[in-house]
């Protein structure tokens, strides 16, 4: 066998809770050629055991069991602790995100992190879309401001519907603009972390401004992100957009726990029928693309305007609506996919520069 034989069997290996392999990955460092020996070189973020044991086994059955394969796994760098160090009590990170505006971004992380409560787990929700922070006004708390706790310095979150709340709208009044350049963007997003008491939380729901820039970025590099949802719509206007957000997902090493597709047809009133108005099944030729899944289809129903713009979330006060139920679906694979998700995070595999 030469290298370029060797590096196809290779790309079938993939890396463990992953769907993509130790290839494109770009683990495999050097393949060394010795007569009829192979010696394979990796290096991968995780020494779990369990982990580097799988991956050797399975290089051997693909290439036989003489095959050596040497396994690195890099120590963590000082500054690296540093940044998973951000927000130590939160368990999980999940980056809601979309191309574009206008798709239903903040509804959607609205009613996942509700479900997500009523699954169990302790849910926080933080508002990071600084130019649009609409997450108060859809859970009924746009009146109100949060208490600081004076012993520590720390902001207290709001909460509602089980879950806790921090908006950059609760900061400053309603309707006032915010002219803001990328550092000070960034710096918000990181005071909003470090400088709120979110407690002990099983997950905390971030969601984010559209688009692919710095508020993503510096998310990505402070704190480790479990996983990443793009939200978008049936349009193959929208969806060229939600594409650069999977990209950027890809970029920045965030495992993508799959795509909310909204507007997915319209729910008739008076009859209960669902209309395809805006296209079908194309965003599932999109989640193929980037080795993930749909997780809900969220149909034009009234009752989820509603709920948002008077603070009563669909799932919490309309939870057998046909939105409230693929929101609850949602939430349900979100959980599968943090259960299978392993060790591996973005902050074992460092953001690419780019």
């Amino acid at each position: 066998m030469n290298k370029e034989v060797i590096l196809e069997k290779l790309k079938e290996i993939l890396y463990p809770n992953f769907k993509r392999d130790i290839v494109d990955f770009g683990f495999v460092k050097d393949i060394k050629i010795q007569d009829k020996a192979v010696e394979i070189f990796i290096e991968i973020p995780s020494n779990n055991a369990d982990v580097i044991e799988k991956i050797k086994s399975e290089i051997k059955a693909k290439l036989g069991d003489s095959t050596q394969v040497n396994i690195k796994t890099p120590q963590i760098k000082e500054e690296e602790k540093k940044i998973k160090n951000i927000a130590p009590n939160i368990k999980h990170f999940i980056m809601i995100s979309s191309g574009k505006g206008g798709v239903g971004k903040s509804t959607t992380s609205v009613n996942l992190a509700i479900a997500l409560a009523q699954s169990g787990k302790s849910v926080g929700l933080l508002d990071a879309d600084i130019y649009g922070p609409n997450i108060p006004r859809m859970l009924g708390l746009n009146l109100q401001k949060p208490m600081v706790d004076e012993s520590i310095m720390k902001l207290i979150p709001l909460k509602a519907y089980g879950i806790k709340v921090m908006s950059m709208g609760m900061m400053y009044e309603e309707g006032q603009s915010l002219i803001w350049r990328g550092p000070m963007i960034m710096r918000a997003i990181e005071q909003m972390l470090t400088d709120v008491l979110w407690g002990e939380l099983d997950i905390l729901v971030i969601d984010m401004p559209p688009g692919t820039g710095d508020a993503q970025l510096t998310l990505a590099q402070s704190v480790p992100i479990t996983a990443g949802i793009s939200v978008t719509t049936p349009q193959v206007v929208a969806l060229d957009d939600s594409a650069r957000s999977l990209d950027m997902f890809k970029k920045l090493n965030i495992p993508i726990a799959g795509i909310v597709e909204n507007m997915s047809g319209f729910v008739c009133p008076s009859c209960n029928s669902n209309h395809d108005i805006f296209g079908k099944d194309t965003t599932t030729k999109l989640a193929k693309e980037y080795d993930t899944n749909v997780l809900a289809q969220i149909p034009i129903e009234g009752k989820i305007r509603q709920g948002g713009d008077s603070g009563k979330p669909i799932v919490f006060f309309e939870p057998t609506s046909i939105g409230a139920k693929e929101y609850i679906q949602a939430a349900y694979k979100v959980n599968e996919f943090l259960e299978n998700i392993g060790e591996v995070t973005n902050a074992d595999i460092q953001p690419t520069k780019h």
